[in-house]
């Protein structure tokens, strides 16, 4: 494990947020939130945390930052009273796409940033969370806008910490030294899979969405909302989600290159890219080797597939004669299911295969579930005004809705209304996919 020097002195002299006023846990859940984004760079070296490997990713540091300057452009300005701008030109460098910030970098240029160095951004950690821990020392009793936007911050920051895993797997994927994020012992793979079962739901009108005047109903962002009914039709879903085992038989039969399977720009995407497995997939004789936080490992034939594209993962269901679910039908079929799973807690850092039993499995965890759902808003829903208004509603365009959480996700970000989106071509992140059918 490296660390620069001033990483660790600033690591050692972060203030503790826990001081002060408790609103519902805030500050116990910043300061968690805060350290975890530190412990999860703290395996990087400075020049890991610099380079971007692609347009759609961001450096580490970038990450650090732009946390960091979330807080302060949201909550430090607007209500710390004399709170001082770490430095002006942070905003430019560190705003990711909000306009009514002003001009910033474009994402793909991120890389670029030598300047502000590693040692930089820690100071510019360690000079935010001293105010934040003086605003909840002095001005969170009572103050609910106030609270909102620690909250908003928390959750964006949880966010970030996935982002970053999923960078950094990205970026030492395209390293021809093949490091590893972090070493662990090779894993024994299973190498039989039960069959999948099915779940049977009967049709409804049923209330999808996060419920905002629930008491106790905590945190959700603005494209949950509002809870509203939506009509299903029977359908059944499988109990458990795609494995290995059965994409390679997916590639076996040619499902790559059958273009009966695939959508028409699923297609142009296949033979634009060259896609002819999933994501950071290579074979080297009869054997499937994979890149992973652990390192260049071979794949385990039990294990959810993983970095799959939309278009891949509904080809891949009408070669198995199936269909990819509804974002309502998986909501109906997740809301009573327990919030557990193979989430960053677990420290796994890769799918894993199913656990045993009877019922819907690996609901949350493993692999975000790509949805046929197209991500739109709810009716009713309205983007607030402001800066903040840009978090959500701008990107309702083109887009998919994934369900459940992956095996990087914070285990207190996972909720059964949660809608994640990517474009129907990206594969960088922890995708995979549930099969779904008629009843």
């Amino acid at each position: 494990m490296r660390r620069t020097p001033e990483a660790m002195a600033n690591i050692s002299i972060e203030p503790d947020l826990r001081q002060g006023p408790q609103s519902d846990g805030l500050p116990a859940r910043l300061a968690e939130t805060r350290q975890c984004t530190i412990d999860l760079a703290a395996l990087l070296g400075p020049e890991d945390q610099a380079v971007q490997a692609h347009d759609d990713a961001s450096p580490t540091k970038w990450h650090l930052a732009h946390t960091t300057w979330f807080f302060e452009t949201f909550v430090l300005s607007p209500f710390l009273p004399g709170y001082r701008i770490f430095s002006e030109d942070f905003n430019f460098c560190f705003n990711s796409y909000y306009e009514a910030q002003g001009a910033r970098l474009p994402r793909e240029k991120r890389g670029l940033l030598t300047r502000p160095d590693c040692a930089q951004i820690y100071a510019y950690r360690a000079h935010v969370d001293e105010a934040l821990a003086e605003l909840l020392a002095t001005r969170l009793q009572d103050n609910d806008e106030l609270s909102r936007r620690l909250e908003i911050g928390i959750n964006h920051e949880q966010q970030h910490q996935e982002l970053l895993l999923t960078d950094i797997l990205s970026l030492f994927a395209a390293n021809p030294l093949r490091p590893a994020y972090r070493n662990s012992a090779a894993p024994k793979f299973l190498r039989e899979t039960e069959s999948p079962a099915w779940s049977r739901f009967e049709a409804g009108i049923i209330l999808i969405g996060h419920d905002i005047g629930q008491v106790g109903a905590g945190f959700a962002f603005d494209n949950e909302s509002p809870r509203h009914q939506e009509l299903i039709r029977p359908f059944r879903l499988a109990n458990r989600l795609v494995t290995n085992a059965e994409w390679i038989e997916f590639m076996r039969d040619g499902g790559y290159r059958a273009p009966s399977l695939w959508l028409a720009d699923g297609w142009t995407a296949l033979n634009r890219e060259g896609w002819a497995a999933p994501l950071y997939w290579e074979q080297h004789g009869d054997a499937h080797l994979q890149m992973t936080l652990m390192g260049f490992r071979a794949i385990d034939p039990a294990a959810p597939v993983c970095h799959v594209s939309y278009y891949e993962a509904d080809a891949f269901a009408r070669w198995a004669g199936k269909r990819l679910p509804t974002e309502f039908e998986w909501e109906a079929a997740a809301a009573s299911i327990s919030i557990q799973g193979n989430m960053l807690t677990a420290s796994n850092f890769r799918p894993v295969p199913a656990p045993h039993g009877d019922g819907l499995r690996q609901m949350f965890g493993d692999v975000w579930e790509w949805t046929q759902s197209a991500y739109q808003p709810y009716p009713g829903y309205r983007v607030e005004p402001g800066a903040l208004g840009e978090y959500n509603g701008k990107f309702m365009c083109s887009q998919q809705v994934l369900r459940g959480a992956s095996c990087v996700t914070p285990d207190t970000h996972a909720r059964a209304t949660y809608r994640n989106f990517f474009y129907p071509h990206q594969r960088w992140q922890f995708c995979g996919l549930r099969l779904a059918d008629e009843a």
